[in-house]
């Protein structure tokens, strides 16, 4: 999935492309920190340049056309020489700069690139490029994580319900009662772990938005995630609700004591 994100790097506001597995870097963007006149095509024509982006794209790119390569090297460097991203790109079939148009248009360079351009810049930029980039990734890693946990829950949700469909739905129930049920075993949940139903929390939260799930903490979407499925096989196991409050309020007791005392889960909660 495509996507676009910014970072700032010495007051210089970057674009990060993002395709895949793939992050581009905006050459376009870094210019702006360079003082004087300075062009993405006077970095191209350089010999230095053209040999390390040949050297990138024989290890990444096995498309990568190596006669028009040599051709490009053998002229690098000479005065009359000049060549554009695009006609880089088309000559050599290269994949480590895109020239993309649009609102996020310009050039773009694979990270790697983008970090050996950032020494066009100064010494100093391509430092803060590489961490302030680092911090993004990390970033991204915990918000990844986060979703993760969150669609986890959701999954074993809906383990939850296909329990509650095959097994406590007798034949020919409208859907009114059909809701009522699914309702009801939510808020089994909702008792076993916050000790109170959906409707009870909005009565006392009726300033806050969302449910009583939105506003759950880390240690408490992961117990969450736990009783659901447990729920699920009693369920399957016939067991009436009474008996199954009492087992998951007490394994709710358990696992949250263990979830708030581990250091790991702490950290996640403070950032």
């Amino acid at each position: 999935m495509k996507q676009n994100s910014k970072i700032s790097v010495k007051g210089t506001e970057i674009t990060v492309y993002s395709n895949g597995d793939l992050d581009f870097i905006s050459l376009t963007d870094m210019l702006r920190a360079k003082e004087g006149d300075f062009f993405i095509s006077d970095w191209l024509r350089n010999r230095n340049t053209v040999e390390f982006l040949g050297i990138w794209e024989q290890v990444h790119n096995p498309a990568f056309n190596y006669g028009e390569f040599a051709t490009i090297k053998s002229q690098a460097g000479l005065n009359s020489y000049k060549i554009s991203v695009k006609e880089w790109v088309a000559k050599t079939n290269a994949i480590g700069l895109v020239a993309k148009a649009g609102r996020y248009g310009g050039t773009y360079a694979h990270k790697d690139i983008a970090f050996e351009f950032g020494m066009w810049i100064s010494a100093e930029f391509k430092i803060y490029l590489i961490k302030e980039f680092q911090r993004l990734k990390e970033h991204e890693l915990q918000q990844l994580g986060w979703d993760i946990r969150r669609n986890l829950t959701k999954i074993n949700y809906r383990i939850h319900t296909d329990a509650i469909k095959m097994n406590l739905i007798p034949p020919e129930l409208s859907p009114q009662q059909i809701n009522f049920i699914y309702a009801s075993e939510a808020d089994l949940l909702n008792m076993a772990l916050f000790g109170k139903t959906a409707k009870q929390w909005r009565d006392e939260n009726p300033n806050l938005k969302g449910n009583i799930r939105d506003e759950a903490n880390v240690s408490q979407l992961v117990c969450l995630a736990n009783l659901e499925t447990l729920n699920a096989h009693f369920i399957h196991q016939g067991l009436p609700q009474p008996e199954r409050l009492k087992i998951l309020n007490q394994t709710a007791i358990h696992q949250m004591k263990l979830l708030l005392a581990d250091r790991n889960v702490k950290q996640l909660e403070e950032k």
